[in-house]
């Protein structure tokens, strides 16, 4: 499976209080880190599926956390505190996540084994 490549999109970097200039290059490095974990366990996989295999996992956390981010927007909207940055985290968790599926050989992979899963979890359901 060919090496992923992932970035932080520019609008992302865009939406940013000019005056910060710590949180892009956290997110540049965050996204990095990512992207050097993944290619490892990608590398390290026996296989096309355990690769997709860890390659979901972290997908399922980037969703968790998408979903922290979510969460917390209205929250602080709510104590009169900026959400920027809760935004430009969610988005950028959503956006690694639609990286990971523009990768034409590893999408295909990661569909079937979210669709391994429906079904594992499905019977799991079933089993008295």
């Amino acid at each position: 499976m060919d090496e992923l490549s992932l970035g932080v999109p520019k609008p992302v970097l865009e939406r940013l209080p000019a005056d910060d200039d710590v949180a892009a290059p956290d997110m540049q490095e965050a996204v990095a880190g990512w992207e050097r974990h993944l290619n490892d366990a990608i590398g390290e996989a026996d296989d096309d599926q355990e690769a997709a295999q860890r390659a979901l996992e972290a997908i399922d956390r980037f969703e968790e956390r998408y979903r922290t981010y979510d969460e917390l927007v209205p929250e602080l909207r709510a104590w009169g505190q900026s959400p920027i940055y809760a935004i430009a985290w969610r988005t950028l968790y959503a956006d690694v996540i639609a990286q990971l599926y523009e990768h034409d050989e590893l999408a295909e992979h990661l569909e079937r084994e979210r669709n391994v899963r429906l079904v594992q979890d499905g019977i799991r359901m079933r089993d008295p």
